[in-house]
């Protein structure tokens, strides 16, 4: 059980493919239902709801004859297409029972990683907020391929939390939460019911997901919940199929883990969220243990002499992710230099470059101001 902020007025609620199915992994219309009312009621306790949802490919098992859910691109993305119609349809039957009209949001990253466009879906959730409308986002599965996918619906939901600046994010998933242990396994594992920070040592802890029909294990959950803490957005954890829910994670009485967002310490801006969690990359840069040194510690900008390699082709202006030399993530940003520039430069510092490159004298290759350090 966990205590919120009595200020929380607009939440994301994530619903994952294992809380929507029934036990042969067929879309349940009673869950949907059930989720429904709870939502309702939230809305009718005068808190603002956007729904995020998996459960399309799901939604398409049983009309298309298939025994399991699929694995190669084609079979997945033509079930997107099709339980992607009978997905959002029984959420329409069950709000319209509650006399609420639902609105269909789906998303890539070419969608979120273009900045006009992304404040475009912000612009459109909002506006279905205000006339009372349920929003409920999806990735769009039908077009999406690897490089645009977000890859599970908790990173989606992190985006969606800090796109509409939620005040809370609560993840309906197979388990109630992170415990010290997988609990499928030991029986000693205890739930960590609050999470102030999250580092390597919590990170060791989360194991794969227990579901046959979903995509996030407990990982992505934590990558979600550190994107969301940095934003200064609490989100919750919790098991999915125990009754009322979602109603009692947000009022603060659930079995849970609550990842509580430091409300007191500067967090990231709006623009650098998005660099850093809503785009996809360009391309890469690694770097060395010197210049990870001073992205971590002095909260520079990274510089060309720090840089040992490049990967992909990008041009300036692009979003470009920065792994160490273990190959690491730890920062995003928006490039100065495009892949060429950055693979003649590399390793120079700035009164070499300037000689080799004139047009970029002084020129750091990622700007603090554009760079989200992990």
């Amino acid at each position: 059980m966990t205590s919120l902020n009595s200020n929380i007025k607009r939440v994301v609620l994530k619903v994952g493919s294992s809380s929507l199915v029934d036990s042969h992994g067929v879309l349940d219309p009673e869950r949907i239902y059930d989720l429904a009312t709870q939502i309702t009621e939230l809305i009718r306790a005068k808190y603002e709801v956007v729904l995020v949802t998996s459960g399309a490919i799901a939604a398409a098992i049983k009309p298309l004859g298939l025994s399991s859910r699929p694995s190669d691109v084609p079979t997945l993305q033509a079930c997107a297409s099709v339980g992607q119609v009978s997905l959002i349809n029984q959420y329409a039957q069950a709000f319209g029972v509650h006399h609420l009209n639902v609105g269909q949001v789906l998303l890539t990253r070419n969608e979120t990683g273009s900045r006009t466009a992304y404040l475009h879906a912000r612009d459109t959730i909002e506006r279905l907020l205000e006339l009372g409308v349920v929003p409920i986002v999806n990735e769009n599965d039908t077009v999406a391929v690897e490089e645009i996918r977000f890859g599970d619906n908790d990173s989606l939901a992190a985006i969606v939390g800090v796109l509409v600046s939620a005040d809370l994010v609560v993840i309906l998933s197979d388990i109630e939460g992170l415990y010290t242990a997988d609990p499928h396994k030991d029986p000693n594992a205890k739930l960590i019911e609050k999470v102030e920070s999250i580092d390597d040592e919590l990170i060791a802890l989360a194991g794969g997901s227990a579901s046959k029909v979903g995509t996030g294990g407990m990982i992505t959950k934590l990558w979600a919940a550190r994107a969301l803490q940095m934003a200064g957005i609490d989100m919750i954890i919790c098991q999915g199929r125990t009754p009322h829910i979602a109603v009692d994670a947000v009022k603060g009485t659930a079995k849970c883990t609550h990842f509580v967002a430091n409300k007191a310490q500067k967090h990231e801006s709006a623009r650098k969220m998005w660099i850093g969690f809503a785009g996809h990359d360009a391309g890469s840069v690694i770097i060395d243990d010197g210049a990870r040194e001073a992205l971590y510690t002095k909260g520079g900008s990274l510089l060309p002499v720090g840089v040992v390699e490049v990967e992909g082709t990008f041009a300036r202006g692009d979003i470009i992710a920065v792994r160490d030399t273990s190959g690491q993530l730890i920062a995003r940003g928006i490039t100065r230099y495009s892949s060429q520039e950055a693979m003649l430069t590399r390793g120079m510092k700035l009164d070499m470059v300037a000689r080799v490159v004139p047009e970029l004298a002084g020129e750091v290759v990622l700007h603090r101001d554009e760079l989200v350090v992990f």
